[in-house]
């Protein structure tokens, strides 16, 4: 009885260890579905700040657009946890079955054996059994067998109670598991009709764009010359730094083979001479190479530089977001504006953000750009070889020359050509632009 006893134990914890890992993954889930709901309310702050602005046609879809991803994702995470709490109810309802099954033989056996007590209850059987021992030894040993067939009982007694209890306690937590699912299934069948109301507004909004293409051709002309000058700026920033440092790094080298030279003997350069004539100690071409296996970059000839472009290169994934809050509602690349054959190029992200939100740099860095660019108050952050443009500012909190750490207050945000409050971030590797949000935190 003990072994089947054990072996019961042991399933149980087995499956409240999974239980356990089930409920931890159930409060992860709830994190993120209460980090999608407050992203959701913002948006809904930011549509009904919208609907006031008759001329924010491409910020509408933008933000119904966004609502709709967002609300999406939050039916997924309840529909997780939907699974997970089925999980938990086939795992308590395996627990029911076996502790049901351990608790009708234990009641069988015990049974068995008041039976087998009763029958032999009188003294007379008692006195029989003890005198009828071979020897002393044997009487002994007789009274210690029914000591521990007595206390055997008692125990059976007690295990079947806790048994018991155990049963009553899994099948309560059974009934609160269904509750639960009833109660997450409810509040997932209430997004999915918000979800249908968000699409349908979705589509109205659509109908009215097809109607208004003139009005959103001259918002896509204006964004689009805002692009250039954006890009015309930053690739201005990018191609002065490259020039200073081939600049310094060609005094650095001239200087090295100075040094060399004149500590070096005049040797005839012959086709038989020194075969090294001309080349300086690390330095083939006129060029430093970098360390490791990096390709050459004139903006990481400095240690500082390396240093800034591979701490970046390591957090991708995992950068700050420079707003503590706000939703992405144009997102890099191209794409097609619904109700229209006309397309965005993004090559930056736009964020929705209160107008006066502090925006922060992302990585370590040095300041070497603040100033209006478009009408706009931007500023520029050289990490290494990356660029970091942060736009539609109000203010700036930064000077240019100045180092900065993740997280250094730039500014506060302004507003975007419609009015709205935003943030324009743009994250770029010698020119060539990036999707900064497959480089920032998972916001969840």
């Amino acid at each position: 009885m003990t072994k089947r006893i054990t072996q019961l134990l042991f399933f149980i914890i087995l499956s409240t260890s999974a239980i356990a890992q089930n409920n931890s993954s159930r409060e992860e889930l709830q994190k993120q579905e209460q980090t999608l709901r407050k992203e959701l309310d913002e948006l809904n702050m930011l549509k009904n700040q919208i609907q006031k602005n008759k001329k924010t046609t491409l910020a509408q879809i933008n933000v119904i657009k966004s609502k709709i991803a967002k609300r999406e994702s939050l039916i997924n995470s309840i529909a997780q946890q939907v699974n997970l709490i089925d999980k938990t109810i086939t795992l308590n309802q395996k627990d029911i079955d076996s502790l049901s099954r351990e608790l009708d033989t234990l009641k069988s056996k015990y049974k068995k054996s008041i039976v087998f007590a009763y029958k032999n209850r009188s003294g007379y059987e008692y006195m029989n059994f003890l005198f009828s021992a071979n020897n002393f030894n044997d009487a002994i040993k007789r009274i210690t067998y029914l000591k521990n067939y007595r206390q055997n009982r008692e125990a059976q007694a007690k295990t079947i109670a806790i048994s018991q209890k155990d049963l009553n306690d899994k099948i309560g937590l059974l009934g609160l598991n269904k509750k639960d699912r009833v109660e997450t299934m409810n509040i997932q069948n209430d997004q999915l009709k918000v979800l249908v109301d968000d699409r349908k507004e979705q589509t109205k909004i659509i109908s009215e764009l097809k109607g208004k293409e003139q009005e959103v051709t001259a918002q896509l002309k204006q964004k689009e010359a805002q692009r250039k000058k954006m890009q015309a700026a930053l690739m201005t920033v990018i191609k002065r730094e490259l020039a200073e440092a081939e600049r310094k790094e060609k005094e650095k080298l001239a200087k090295q083979k100075l040094a060399n030279d004149a500590a070096t003997p005049k040797v005839e350069n012959t086709k038989t001479g020194n075969k090294n004539a001309g080349k300086v100690a690390g330095v083939e071409g006129g060029l430093t190479k970098t360390s490791g296996d990096r390709p050459y970059s004139a903006l990481e000839t400095t240690e500082e530089g390396r240093e800034a472009s591979i701490s970046i290169e390591s957090s991708k994934g995992a950068l700050p977001w420079p707003v503590d809050k706000g939703n992405v509602f144009v997102h890099f690349g191209v794409e097609n504006i619904p109700g229209t054959k006309l397309n965005r190029n993004a090559d930056y992200i736009e964020i929705a953000v209160p107008k006066g939100s502090s925006v922060k740099s992302v990585a370590n860095g040095v300041v070497k750009y603040t100033g209006d660019i478009n009408g706009d108050l931007t500023v520029i952050i050289q990490h290494g070889k990356y660029f970091t443009m942060s736009s539609h500012l109000s203010s700036t909190s930064v000077s240019v020359g100045q180092e900065v750490k993740a997280g250094t207050l730039l500014g506060k945000s302004g507003i975007n050509l419609e009015g709205e409050g935003s943030l324009l971030f743009i994250l770029s590797k010698e020119g060539k632009s990036l999707d900064p949000e497959s480089w920032l935190r998972n916001r969840r």
